[in-house]
């Protein structure tokens, strides 16, 4: 780690200490007996959105571009020599106790996954693609309905209940090496401004999206007692405020707020719109007293050898988040092409990934464990 990125990292933690105990102890979590590391966690994040950020990776322990399941592999790693400091993964199919997940990772490796990256002061966030309760399909088969039918007196509400103890199932399992629980950042409904989920957009009312956000923290929380989650708002793109505001949960709901977006234009066009939209996060972040963040991004291919600095970085400077996940790298689909948000050793954009990495923005693996992030 540079001496710079040490004194980025010393800052949080004595921002921490400006505030006595009766302070941290009025801000906590939406889970207010949330486990110890899980409070730690959530002011750390608190302090240090807008002086650096963590850098994730969804799957990234699990497989990469030409690899599947080798110990301790990584395509970050690989470019980089070290970690992402955020690992993200997905619960989808685990309602339907099936062994492996919508990414044919299979949960027990997760499991695995997560405490590895725990271990080395890595942080966990979790997504949940889960199916359609009312239809039987996937969760990009909608129907109208289906939110009401899962609220309390719907016809699926049992169902959805009994989805819910198997999440919380493995939310319980996860234990560090002294037993005891580790905080997972739960991104629910994801991206619930758009019509592609059963959950977003034109398929249900924003009163019923809030509605079962709060059924669904209330059962996790108070009936299954898990204590080690904070929860993460986000939705797509967005134009406004409003339109960012116009499914959240409200404030006493939700400890994360962010937003989802993928590159599919030129750098220029991209790069405006990218910035207006964390200009807004700011703001509603702010005024909320919620930690921002860049929940899912992507720019498939990374086709621009400069793309890291260039753009991306370059807009990310000048704004406030927490961490920043990549999606996932695929590699090769049907059809013949392929599907990766970061690079692989020797891709276009490596070498300016590297340069990303060595900024005092970027916070990896090593930059995580120097932070102690859960003390």
């Amino acid at each position: 780690m540079t001496l710079t990125k040490q004194l980025l990292f010393l800052l949080p933690v004595g921002l921490l200490c400006l505030f006595d105990s009766r302070t941290l102890a009025q801000d906590l979590p939406v889970d207010k007996n949330a486990s110890p590391a899980t409070v730690r966690l959530y002011h750390h994040l608190k302090a240090l959105s807008g002086k650096g950020f963590l850098f994730g990776h969804q799957d990234d322990l699990a497989y990469g571009v030409g690899w599947q399941y080798v110990p301790g592999r990584s395509d970050v790693k690989d470019v980089t020599g070290d970690y992402p400091a955020l690992y993200g993964w997905e619960l989808g199919r685990i309602e339907l106790d099936h062994v492996v997940n919508i990414d044919s990772v299979p949960f027990d490796s997760m499991q695995q996954y997560i405490r590895t990256g725990y271990r080395r002061g890595g942080v966990i966030t979790v997504s949940w693609h889960l199916n359609n309760p009312l239809t039987g399909g996937t969760a990009w088969q909608p129907a109208q309905g289906t939110v009401a039918a899962i609220l309390p007196g719907g016809e699926k509400n049992a169902l959805y209940k009994s989805w819910l103890d198997k999440v919380a199932a493995f939310f319980l399992s996860l234990k560090d090496d002294q037993g005891h629980p580790i905080p997972v950042i739960f991104r629910m409904f994801h991206e619930c401004n758009g019509s592609w989920f059963w959950w977003g957009g034109k398929n249900c009312t924003p009163e019923e999206l809030r509605q079962l956000w709060h059924f669904t923290v209330s059962y996790l929380r108070d009936e299954k007692q898990v204590h080690n989650l904070l929860y993460a708002y986000n939705t797509d793109r967005f134009t406004s405020a409003d339109a960012w505001l116009e499914r959240y949960p409200g404030d006493e709901w939700t400890d994360i707020a962010g937003f989802d977006i993928y590159q599919r234009g030129d750098n220029a066009s991209f790069s405006t719109e990218f910035g207006r939209m964390l200009a807004m996060l700011d703001s509603i972040a702010s005024a909320h007293n919620k930690i921002p963040a860049l929940t899912e991004f992507g720019y498939n291919g990374v086709p621009d050898g400069s793309w890291w600095t260039g753009t991306f970085l370059n807009v990310l400077r000048e704004h406030h988040v927490a961490y920043v996940m990549a999606w996932r790298n695929a590699g090769e689909k049907p059809g013949g092409h392929s599907e990766y948000y970061v690079p692989y050793k020797g891709q276009l954009s490596a070498e300016d990934f590297i340069r990303f990495y060595d900024s005092p923005l970027t916070l990896f693996q090593k930059d995580a464990e120097q932070a102690h992030l859960y003390r």
